[in-house]
């Protein structure tokens, strides 16, 4: 996918987890008091954006989450996590869809950068379903799975000045989380 956006030098975090700590995330983060199924923190973006350097960001997704929608769409779990982590890198990048036609071509890129990230599933026998043909689809993010992978996450976000998860107070104003389709 990285390579699908011409980026170079560039470092994403991503996070599997599971709903409990998407939904917590979710809640401290944008009052949003649900789990999701993607969450993408920018970098790039607020205050300090200058400070990045190569970091866009962090994507979280919740696996529970993405397991449920799969089987719902008729895909693998492979290709789910893998439309999910596209959504989310492209928020890092600043695309949204909070229009009718940004939306599409969001999806469009979004499949593009699925193609790009090579056969996962294929050999399932599982239909694919590319997210540009997604009608009214709405994503969830969802929280952590092992304590290890969350205290190597805190740390982290705490030695960039990013949210960190364990925290109950507010984010701080220069971090702009992003969340993808609404459910």
């Amino acid at each position: 996918m990285i390579d699908a956006l011409q980026l170079e030098k560039v470092e994403v975090s991503i996070v599997l987890t599971d709903d409990e700590r998407i939904h917590e995330l979710n809640k401290i983060y944008r009052h949003k008091d649900r789990p999701t199924d993607v969450l993408a923190f920018a970098m790039r973006e607020g205050e300090f954006a200058g400070l990045a350097g190569g970091v866009l960001g962090d994507v979280i997704v919740s696996v529970p989450t993405a397991r449920k929608q799969a089987q719902e769409r008729g895909v693998s779990v492979l290709d789910e996590v893998t439309m999910l982590l596209a959504h989310g890198l492209l928020h890092l990048l600043g695309w949204d869809h909070d229009t009718p036609a940004k939306d599409r071509r969001m999806r469009a890129e979004t499949d593009r950068l699925c193609r790009a990230a090579g056969p996962a599933g294929r050999s399932s026998g599982r239909k694919r379903l590319s997210p540009a043909r997604l009608t009214g689809a709405t994503r969830k993010a969802r929280p952590r799975s092992k304590p290890r992978a969350d205290q190597a996450l805190s740390r982290k976000r705490s030695a960039h000045g990013r949210p960190q998860p364990g925290r109950k107070d507010q984010a701080p104003q220069h971090v702009k989380p992003r969340r993808s389709r609404k459910r």
